[in-house]
């Protein structure tokens, strides 16, 4: 069962399940059908945040549930209350059902490495066995932490089911549409003044992958899962093409909400944080004991989102390739044609 199927990734991993010879069966759960189609999997209505997704569960007796539902922004709930029921009560009453099922045996968690927070303190590379939120200050990073808590204690009540949480660094790709996706393609980045924050990406192939590996195979317990390096912000903006807003801080009224009002990002105090100061997570663990290894790193999984849709920016690829190719020409010339290329 994959909880979470109208959103694309939940959508995805449902499909490609769906066609794996290791799967008899796959249901994808969500409030409404999945606009782009769920493969050969079946799909069941329910709110995951009423009794619904536990009589849907009756019904249908997994072995192995794939909580997907954990929404990172508020524009994809309609609003920031609408986010934290989806997020938070959505979880507890998917536990509940889990718990008082027999036929569930296995809990993947699609997790993020939100938990961690951002911030000036924060250590180079947050391991897993650190405190969830320890520099955590509300919105998505709260839900998250409280989230992976339901999750902790659910797993000591049923220690007899296999559970794994995957904390994912922000995700990218061709096609998904994030609110980090969506910043990159502003015509204008702001950023803040004197800050220049590092982070790790994951590509959307490596998520369904690890996804996939993780329901198909017995790896319980918590692994961080990120591109092997690492990306500053203003290299990022740069290979993106996009022309930069330097401002005192994001954090004002003024900032999120015209992003919000014209659609373009959804720059929530989470973002922020993110954006000002980055984060690092250690993957040794994703190596050692998940044993997967991503097929795209952060820089290559950057720019294959970049040039599937950020092409066309002020400061295209192409259009920094072809100013890089006048500069040597205009370098290597002989002295007596300097005027003449001039």
């Amino acid at each position: 069962m994959v909880v979470g199927v109208a959103r694309h990734l939940g959508a995805r991993l449902a499909e490609r399940l769906s066609t794996d010879a290791a799967v008899d069966r796959v249901i994808g759960v969500d409030m409404v059908r999945p606009a782009d189609g769920i493969g050969e999997a079946e799909f069941a209505s329910a709110d995951i945040r009423t009794s619904d997704i536990g009589r849907v569960i009756e019904r249908t007796r997994p072995d192995t549930v794939v909580h997907m539902n954990i929404l990172a922004t508020r524009s994809d709930a309609g609003g920031r209350s609408p986010q934290k029921e989806i997020n938070v009560i959505g979880t507890m009453q998917l536990l509940a059902a889990c718990q008082r099922s027999d036929s569930v045996c296995k809990l993947v968690v699609k997790s993020s490495t939100t938990v961690y927070g951002a911030g000036p303190n924060a250590p180079a590379l947050f391991t897993e066995d650190m405190v969830p939120g320890t520099v955590a200050r509300g919105g998505y990073e709260k839900d998250a932490s409280e989230v992976e808590g339901y999750v902790r204690g659910f797993s000591r009540r049923r220690p007899d089911i296999d559970v794994t949480i995957l904390r994912l660094a922000n995700v990218v790709g061709p096609t998904i549409r994030t609110a980090l996706s969506e910043y990159f393609l502003l015509p204008v980045v702001p950023i803040a003044l004197g800050r220049d924050p590092r982070f790790q990406l994951v590509h959307e192939q490596d998520c369904l992958d690890v996804l996939r590996h993780a329901t198909l195979g017995d790896y319980p317990g918590i692994f961080n899962v990120a591109g092997p390096d690492f990306l500053v912000l203003s290299q990022a903006l740069r290979r993106a093409g996009r022309m930069v807003l330097p401002l005192p801080t994001l954090g004002t009224p003024l900032v999120g909400g015209l992003m919000r009002r014209t659609g373009l990002a959804d720059m929530d105090s989470a973002q922020v944080r993110f954006l000002t100061y980055g984060r690092g997570v250690d993957t040794t663990r994703m190596r050692e004991q998940l044993q997967f290894e991503p097929a795209f790193g952060t820089v290559a999984a950057f720019d294959d989102f970049v040039q599937a849709r950020a092409g066309c920016g002020w400061l295209g690829p192409e259009r920094i390739r072809s100013a890089e190719r006048g500069l040597r020409d205009l370098l290597s010339a002989p002295a007596g044609r300097e005027e003449s290329v001039s």
